[in-house]
């Protein structure tokens, strides 16, 4: 199983606390290692050393955060050091867990019964109802939801790899820009002060384009791949209607789109401080809600239910454990970025910048797509996010290309290998066990950088300055 996304960090000078307001960009480039650590071992980790990986993955997050905030405590001092840490974890970590909790539990609920035959036009229905529910349900809810019903549609076919993959491209990624819902980074995004609906008015030219690129594409190919496959074997599942159960989880998802957008446009002025911390009203309500909705969704589904979409913990379990160490090992990498042209990733910021010195959008959109391709893209967003400034208001304002240009990137590009985004790995996973023989790590790499790339491309030429 592969991460599910996340990561974020909260040391913007202007939103730390007093004790850790101490801590400043004139830190050793070093601490940025146990960042680079963590990101690699859960790219590797699973490739290189699957056994040892699930084994231990939760003591190897461990280790990078011990190391990350003993570094920090070293060099900025033990308060300061803990204070980041609590801010982090409480204004960010807690949040992002819940929703994603959230959302996966109450997706789990959501099963597609029934087995119609894979025809390239059932494929392309099917795939761009994937992507459009992506962005209400979030890529891994939706991945979850679809995979299935789409493997036995195609269980009879002797070509069927490449539906899988480009339901990664459609479901698992591109399909998640609309809306902070659909995929981590742009959650993250909404958390560091990104309007709800940013996204959708923001980010719906370039979806649509890639999706409607995509779909026609794919119903070419597996036009082409259907003729050429003459007698098809006999089907081996049982015709009967689709059908879609759990409907009751429909209306929570509702409820949790409600509480996010609640929470940004109800502002009462209400909060308490602990440790530095303030922990505003509006948030707190919205975790409840979150919490309270999931919880509604696994007393009213039936087990079965659950069951039949193959729904376990680990996934969640996993996520908690990643990337709470990503949260605490990702800020010293923020407070080095926050000081800009002072700080020890000065050039990176400059490569970033033409020579009037204005921010490059399409050095945004390849460096931050290529990074989150190979290592995670929620973390990848946030690093870049900050180098474009950190600052949600000039970001949605006068430098929304740059954070369109960064949340393109981060969503888009995490389709191109298996690593780049959460619900990636889960579906080769799947669909390995169902029979189909999946391209291997490079091989899917020939099928995404071969479709994907030139579509990138276009995508910057038309779209970006």
């Amino acid at each position: 199983m592969k991460k599910l996304l996340a990561a974020a960090p909260a040391l913007a000078a202007s939103a730390l606390p007093a004790s850790a307001a101490d801590i400043n960009g004139a830190l050793p480039a070093a601490l940025a290692l146990p960042f680079i650590g963590i990101l690699l071992s859960i790219a590797l980790g699973p490739l290189l050393a699957a056994h040892f990986w699930h084994a231990h993955y939760g003591k190897v997050s461990a280790l990078w955060g011990a190391a990350a905030l003993a570094g920090l405590a070293a060099f900025a001092g033990i308060g300061p050091a803990l204070a980041a840490a609590w801010h982090a974890m409480a204004l960010e970590y807690a949040p992002f867990i819940v929703m994603l909790f959230a959302l996966y539990t109450i997706s789990g609920g959501l099963v597609v019964k029934g087995h119609l035959h894979g025809s390239p036009r059932l494929n392309t229905t099917l795939l761009a109802i994937g992507a459009l529910a992506a962005s209400f349900v979030g890529t891994t809810g939706a991945s979850m939801i679809l995979i299935r019903p789409l493997l036995w549609a195609n269980d009879n076919r002797a070509h069927n790899a490449h539906v899988v993959v480009f339901f990664i491209f459609l479901v698992s990624n591109i399909g998640g820009a609309l809306s902070p819902l659909g995929d981590p980074p742009l959650f993250l995004g909404f958390l560091r002060g990104v309007d709800f609906f940013w996204t959708l008015k923001y980010l719906w030219p370039q979806t649509l384009f890639m999706v409607a690129c995509l779909l026609a594409i794919f119903y070419a190919l597996d036009s082409w791949l259907y003729a050429r496959e003459g007698v098809i074997r006999p089907d081996p599942t049982p015709d009967s209607p689709l059908r879609l159960e759990g409907r009751v989880n429909l209306a929570l998802v509702g409820v949790v789109i409600a509480a996010i957008v609640m929470s940004g446009l109800w502002k009462p002025g209400v909060g308490w401080e602990i440790a530095g911390t303030k922990l505003e009203l509006q948030n707190l309500v919205r975790e409840a809600v979150l919490i309270a909705a999931a919880l509604v969704s696994l007393a009213v589904t039936p087990k079965a239910l659950r069951a039949a979409n193959g729904f376990e913990w680990e996934p969640i379990r996993e996520v908690a454990k990643l990337f709470a160490a990503i949260f605490i090992c990702i800020i010293p990498v923020m407070a080095m970025l926050h000081a800009g042209a002072d700080g020890p990733f000065a050039g990176l910021i400059a490569a970033l910048k033409r020579a009037d010195g204005s921010f490059s959008d399409p050095a945004f959109f390849w460096a931050t797509g290529l990074l989150s391709s190979f290592l995670d893209n929620a973390p990848t967003y946030l690093v870049f996010f900050e180098m474009g400034g950190g600052d949600a208001a000039k970001l949605t304002g006068p430098l929304a290309s740059t954070l369109t240009a960064i949340s393109l990137g981060a969503v888009f590009m995490g389709a191109l290998t298996y690593v780049g985004n959460a619900p990636n790995f889960m579906v080769y996973a799947i669909a390995r066990r169902s029979g189909v023989k999946m391209p291997g790590f490079f091989g899917y790499m020939l099928w995404s950088f071969g479709v994907l790339l030139p579509l990138f491309v276009a995508l910057q030429l038309m779209f970006m300055r």
